[in-house]
């Protein structure tokens, strides 16, 4: 006689006469049951049928799986391995973005269509906030995913994870750049100086230590750099692995780091660029104070001081130097942020050929 085949779930017949089932949540003993009772006890095998192969495929999801997403993304962000930057921005983008309209929805009720409805109101005016607070809730959605609270990512909107830029970023020009170096305080001359021509990061820059700058073999070498959380400063990293590395100082500057580091009589141990009156890490707001003055000096109002980060960029990509070489002056981990500098490098190729043309018909004269 053959093997009687071992059915999936039970049915169990209610003192109301009605039917309930329920089946144990793979890999677990515990029992799951149907959210409603059945009048008849076919239908009830019915439903475990259809969840059974719901479950095969992958596509069935525990009825008494409420978890919120507000619920979930606490545990999410404790577990997550990160820096106390990126733990702080992620909890801002959490807190004023993401869960105020999502919070309350249960996990298995995030649909690409309510994932869609919370994007078209979400953070219009910001377009990076609003693209980093859409990859922020992809990610959470994945992880989810992997835990078995979600059958698939709700998050499908296309291109929803970058931001288009309001308006193209405008390198300064050389003579715009001398003019905001003259117009700095002297204490800072070298620090801007350093942002353009090295593409120096202002975390990276408000690190530096007088061992950090080497002015015999001409070389930076970062290890470290800063960021401010919660109001205070905190030394870490590099923004990526990519960002420790050294970074060779061109000639014509050296003379400046020299005179710096002798004027302000910087030590091994000693911040390159401080507070402005204490031995502290500097304030963005205090740099932009004299920066914004600067900048208007040179008719650059709309020029940041993370911009000369840019100019340096395009001006190392303008000597024809090639993707990898951009990256690893930059720091930069991925290739698409050193190809953007290199585009606007490549912009220039008209006014090259322009001037070309010019010694052509002179040639021919």
């Amino acid at each position: 006689m053959p093997a009687r085949r071992r059915s999936f779930g039970n049915v169990i017949k209610e003192r109301s006469g009605r039917y309930r089932a329920r089946y144990t949540q793979p890999g677990t003993t515990r029992w799951v049951n149907a959210p409603m009772t059945f009048d008849t006890k076919l239908d009830a095998q019915a439903w475990l049928a259809t969840v059974h192969a719901d479950l095969v495929r992958g596509a069935w999801l525990p009825t008494d799986s409420d978890i919120t997403l507000r619920q979930y993304t606490a545990t999410w962000l404790e577990h997550r391995t990160l820096k106390d930057r990126t733990r702080e921005h992620y909890a801002k983008l959490l807190d004023r973005h993401i869960l105020p309209a999502l919070g309350a929805t249960p996990i298995r009720r995030l649909t690409p269509a309510a994932v869609r409805e919370w994007h078209a109101k979400t953070a219009t005016g910001t377009p990076t906030v609003r693209a980093h607070a859409y990859m922020l809730l992809k990610t959470i959605c994945a992880t989810a995913v992997s835990d078995d609270l979600l059958p698939a990512n709700p998050c499908r909107i296309r291109g929803a994870g970058q931001a288009k830029r309001v308006s193209r970023t405008e390198p300064a020009a050389l003579d715009e750049l001398a003019t905001i170096v003259d117009a700095m305080p002297e204490r800072y001359k070298l620090m801007v100086l350093l942002a353009a021509w090295c593409g120096l990061r202002f975390g990276e820059l408000t690190e530096l230590r007088g061992r950090d700058l080497d002015t015999k073999q001409g070389v930076i070498r970062l290890r470290r750099a800063v960021v401010w959380v919660g109001g205070k400063p905190v030394v870490t990293t590099p923004k990526s692995h990519a960002g420790t590395r050294d970074v060779n100082i061109p000639a014509g500057l050296l003379p400046a780091a020299r005179e710096h580091l002798l004027r302000h009589g910087v030590g091994r141990d000693g911040l390159l660029f401080p507070a402005a009156r204490t031995d502290t890490h500097m304030r963005p707001a205090t740099l932009a104070r004299v920066f914004y003055t600067a900048r208007e000096k040179a008719g650059r109002p709309d020029l940041r001081f993370h911009d000369l980060r840019h100019t340096g960029a395009v001006l190392a990509a303008g000597t024809g130097a090639t993707l990898a070489e951009l990256m690893a002056r930059l720091g930069h981990s991925t290739p698409q942020a050193a190809m953007r500098y290199q585009h606007a490098a490549k912009g220039r190729d008209a006014q090259i050929a322009a001037a070309l043309d010019e010694l052509l018909a002179e040639g021919r004269q």
